[in-house]
């Protein structure tokens, strides 16, 4: 195929008439060509998108690349930072020999921009903190982060299920011991037995355990109120969305819990956000990178949710993009469901890696310009196969791109930068400090108290009926000895003799 038929191919297939993403422009025969633009439709992101490859190919950079993109079409962006180095997207990006030497190459003008970008955190230190309460996590998700066994999940579904129904908010953990320690023993444990199940001492011990354990973790403080406003996500500075970055280096060693809290906080997006359609362009663009961590271990209820969250948020205006090394980190019947790829270099040094190559290209469509096996593995960094949607919903010829530089900076900000935009956010001011309001915990301890406070009422009034009973028993029983003794019948025969003689005037006179 000739470098013409090539990119006149690429621009029939990436032409678009709305608005949409630059890229990156395409290689062919080792050359890359900047008229062979790659575009992707800002109206068909919604439709989900993969971000892959190996380490140290560029997938950050790819990332960093189209949440700026879309901050600068209005379009808010929510992304975790994993190592703590892209919050530097807040300023402009350093020109330098590398980034002039791709620009010209792609044929385009290189402008540094910062964008508008919100810093949160999960332990409240290096960022606003974002919180969620234990309800509106759910038993699924909880159970997910809890490890728990299929038993186990379902004990978290009674308490969950008896908390609705009784209108018992759990706001925090200590709500969560309460209601399980409550429902599995005494009064509480009585109460659910016929409509809901007994709870196995044995089963809540384990369970109680397990949060005890996640407290010493020192991720406590991420259930509770203030809860985080998703309609924060959505904010735009000067027609720019703002772009949230989510720091979680400081709890990198608890993957199941960032990556739990970010699904949760999509269903959230999901369930509360109303139906939008087709749109021009999407609300908000959720990235989930490090996909891998949701899916490891994952019961059959949480891949479910995950699975409906996917196919339906679509049409809530919301477009979903995961970032992991390798296609077969996503469930196929999630991956089924994104219509965008950017695949970075896959690095073939092991028959597994080999046995992934050849599946990762049988999802891509067929291209005519590259032998795939081999070009796959001679990618560069900062190069991709491509493959995304077109504005009819059909997807592009496979191409690969030389992706473009980002504008803002490829790094962290300084220590100093970072606490300066951090000490002057208003979201941080507005999560800062932890609200205790009245939840379960103290509504069950009222109960549980009122309900000790009857028993004794009802043991000292037990106590004083018997004490009474007894006294009169005892006074009947002496009375009666007495009266029953030969002294006492005398007596008595001669007092009723004295009256009634009295009475009738049958006492005898006295002889002289």
């Amino acid at each position: 195929m000739s470098v013409e038929k090539f990119i006149e191919s690429i621009n029939k297939s990436y032409t678009i008439s709305g608005a949409s993403i630059y890229l990156g422009a395409g290689i062919y025969q080792g050359t890359i060509n900047a008229q062979a633009k790659v575009n992707l439709p800002l109206r068909m992101m919604n439709r989900h998108g993969l971000v892959t490859g190996a380490t140290g190919s560029g997938k950050t950079r790819t990332l960093q690349l189209l949440a700026e993109q879309l901050s600068a079409a209005g379009v808010p962006v929510f992304m975790p930072d994993m190592k703590g180095d892209i919050s530097g997207m807040a300023k402009e990006g350093l020109v330098n020999d590398k980034i002039n030497e791709r620009a010209n190459a792609l044929g385009i003008t290189y402008t540094p921009s910062g964008y508008p970008v919100e810093l949160y955190s999960l332990s409240g230190k290096v960022g606003a903190q974002m919180r969620a309460t234990v309800t509106e996590f759910g038993p699924v998700l909880l159970s997910k982060i809890l490890e728990l066994n299929e038993v186990q999940s379902g004990v978290m579904m009674i308490l969950f299920k008896y908390a609705d129904d009784k209108e018992l908010p759990i706001v925090d953990l200590n709500d969560l011991k309460k209601v399980l320690n409550y429902l599995s023993e005494g009064e509480g444990a009585a109460e659910i037995k016929n409509d809901y199940g007994k709870i196995s001492p044995a089963t809540a011990s384990t369970i109680l355990r397990k949060i005890v354990a996640l407290e010493q973790q020192g991720v406590n403080h991420l259930f509770g109120e203030k809860s985080f406003d998703i309609e924060d996500l959505f904010e735009k500075v000067d027609g720019r969305g703002v772009i949230s970055l989510l720091n979680v280096s400081d709890i990198q060693n608890q993957p199941a819990v960032f990556s739990t809290f970010m699904l949760a906080l999509l269903a959230e997006l999901y369930q509360n956000l109303p139906e939008a359609g087709d749109l021009d362009k999407p609300k908000l663009i959720f990235f989930l990178d490090e996909a891998h961590l949701l899916f490891k271990d994952a019961p059959k209820a949480f891949m479910d949710q995950i699975d409906q969250i996917i196919r339906l948020i679509r049409s809530k205006g919301v477009g979903v993009f995961f970032c992991t090394q390798l296609t077969q980190d996503v469930p196929a019947n999630v991956l089924a469901q994104l219509g965008n790829r950017v695949h970075h270099v896959i690095r073939a040094f092991t028959p597994n890696d080999v046995k992934a190559l050849k599946e990762t290209i049988k999802t891509f469509p067929k291209s005519a310009y590259y032998d795939m096996e081999q070009q796959f593995t001679q990618l560069g960094t900062g190069q991709a196969f491509i493959t995304v949607l077109n504005e009819k919903g059909i997807p592009t010829e496979t191409v690969v791109t030389h992706l473009a530089p980002p504008a803002s900076f490829m790094g962290p900000l300084s220590e100093g930068e970072y606490k300066t935009h951090l000490e002057s956010s208003a979201i941080n001011k507005k999560y800062k400090d932890a609200i205790d309001p009245r939840s379960a915990f103290e509504m069950l301890d009222e109960k549980m108290q009122s309900a000790k406070r009857e028993e004794q009422k009802q043991q000292t009034e037990s106590r004083t009926t018997s004490v009474t009973t007894s006294r009169s028993r005892k006074e009947k029983s002496t009375l009666e000895e007495v009266m029953s003794s030969p002294v006492s019948r005398q007596i008595g025969r001669e007092l009723v003799r004295g009256v009634f003689g009295m009475l009738f005037g049958t006492t005898r006179t006295r002889r002289r």
